[in-house]
């Protein structure tokens, strides 16, 4: 059977540092051996049993419970006060046979996959890759587990396909401890599955367009996500190119995403009639600090996998601009450690000059995170056509009131279709400074008066935002999610409220949703609403 060591705790923190904060206890819970159980599924669903103890024994003790993964968040979304449970140790993974593919689905069987919610992005695409198979994209790294990168949206920069939420087509949910409060959930216009998988994990199916979207960017209110359903696709590589560019380049690209009319043009990657390619990704790093004629942007091309190719890892290992907060960290190694040191020492110092060529699989170029220390990240969401005249008035902000150990960068990702999906625009541009922590002092304002000042900002200049919600800001901001999503917050909350129990809202409540008024239930009764369609 699964076993669960429960640790009494003083406090908890994230993987970059950015609490400690108050915890009572941590659950670790292992699954039972395969040579003991042999079946994956018989695994899988005696770990449910054991959520479902462990979440009964909170609502008794009238406490919170809350799973975690890889602690990678650096808001306090992932922290509760009462419980936190570790899933790094629940990972199975099942492939989907035929047999189990719905009869309307338009999905390839030979692209579904089933994945355990403590399944990290390394260990999946590890996974995927034996079946020649790959993720469709990921965030800059691997190491976050799939349930936190699609309960906070983690995102890449891969213009046409989305954040990892956006290639999700199941969700396993636990609910309470009843035998019904196991929960198979998918959209009833794109089913994937059919019931004789559910019946498999002991759930009951709810096909709901509407519930699977609020529930997929979930922010962990919706249940503990057990296990998830993706669709891969088949392997690819990615070439890679890292260059200077003239920064009024850099922002028109970004304003207009015209790749093809553009001046800007990478030998080999043109159209038969010798236009710019459309690229994969593309990225730009901005030192606010200076006053650059050019930026530094970091563009990628799908390519079809065939082997043999140069090794990617010789360079992707070396590389300064895999990850905006190691590049920061790099810059900051030249000085003291002393923080008002190193933001003078930033005003003069221009980003290194670069010219990397690289091919690789995606599980290949966004790769380990190099670092793992103390940081902080702040991103917004906007439309990327205001992407320059964010950028402009975040900048001015920083260079006045700052200034702040960090750098910018912009990453582009298509519209999500999840409810509360930060990345809502029809192309979103990430806007988002990251840096080493700092202590707040007479020449230097606080991490949370920043993150303020950059909502004030946005919303003085009439841009509309969203905000990552796994990263920093004052999440206590005055309506600030009411102002981000309108009317899908009633419509998210209305679905968390007729999915959990008025106790179990209790239960999967914790002090992220209070700060955001998320954990508030609607006044009327939406029980009808959990119907499948």
């Amino acid at each position: 059977m699964a076993t669960t060591k429960s640790h009494p705790k003083s406090s908890w923190d994230t993987l970059h540092n950015n609490g400690p904060f108050p915890l009572k206890t941590l659950h670790v819970t292992e699954l039972e051996g395969s040579a003991n159980m042999f079946s994956k599924y018989d695994r899988y669903n005696d770990a449910a049993k054991e959520i479902q103890r462990l979440l009964r024994e909170a609502a008794d003790k009238n406490e919170g419970f809350r799973p975690y993964g890889s602690a990678w968040s650096l808001s306090h979304i992932a922290h509760q006060k009462d419980n936190m449970h570790y899933n790094g140790f629940m990972s199975i993974h099942i492939p989907i046979p035929e047999s189990l593919s719905h009869e309307d689905s338009a999905y390839a069987n030979e692209n579904l996959f089933f994945f355990e919610c403590g399944n990290t992005i390394k260990r999946i695409s590890e996974v995927l890759s034996s079946h020649g198979k790959s993720l469709k994209t990921s965030g800059a790294s691997n190491g976050q587990t799939i349930a936190g990168c699609i309960s906070t949206g983690v995102h890449g920069s891969a213009l046409n396909v989305g954040s990892i939420q956006d290639y999700v087509v199941g969700l396993n949910i636990i609910i309470g401890d009843k035998p019904t409060d196991i929960v198979y959930l998918e959209r009833h216009t794109k089913p994937a599955l059919n019931d004789n998988f559910a019946e498999k994990i002991n759930a009951r199916v709810i096909r709901n367009d509407h519930l699977f979207n609020a529930a997929l960017v979930g922010l962990g209110a919706f249940g503990f996500i057990h296990g998830v359903v993706i669709e891969a696709e088949d392997r690819f590589l990615l070439k890679r190119y890292v260059k200077k560019i003239k920064k009024e380049l850099a922002l028109e690209l970004a304003d207009t995403m015209d790749f093809e009319n553009s001046t800007f043009k990478i030998e080999g990657e043109v159209t038969a009639d010798g236009k710019p390619n459309r690229p994969y990704h593309y990225k730009v790093f901005i030192n606010p600090y200076t006053n650059e004629s050019e930026y530094v942007v970091e563009v990628m091309y799908k390519k079809p996998y065939q082997v043999p190719y140069p090794d990617p890892f010789p360079v992707i290992k070396t590389s300064l601009y895999k990850d905006l907060i190691y590049l920061l960290i790099k810059i900051s190694e030249k000085f003291p450690k002393s923080i008002p040191w190193f933001i003078k020492q930033l005003r003069k110092t221009i980003l290194p000059a670069v010219n990397e060529e690289t091919l690789g699989t995606l599980y290949e170029t966004f790769w380990d995170a190099p670092y793992q220390g103390p940081a902080f990240a702040c991103s917004v969401g906007i439309d990327h056509t205001h992407s320059s005249k964010a950028y402009k008035v975040l900048e001015e902000m920083t260079q006045k009131e700052g200034p702040i150990p960090g750098i910018f960068a912009m990453r582009f990702v298509k519209q999500t279709e999840a409810t509360l999906g930060f990345t809502k625009f029809p192309i979103t541009c990430m806007l988002e400074i990251d840096g080493v922590l700092w202590e707040k002092s007479r020449k230097i304002m606080s991490l949370t008066e920043y993150s303020r000042r950059m909502i004030e900002v946005l919303q003085e200049n009439d841009i509309p935002f969203t905000i990552h919600w796994g990263k920093n800001s004052d999440w206590q901001f005055p309506n600030l999610v009411k102002d981000m999503f309108g009317d899908k917050v009633t419509e998210w909350k209305s679905y968390r409220n007729g999915l959990l129990s008025t106790e179990m809202q209790k239960v999967f409540s914790n002090g992220f949703l209070e700060d955001t008024k998320l954990n508030e239930p609607n006044e009327t009764n939406e029980e009808d609403l959990i119907v499948s369609l």
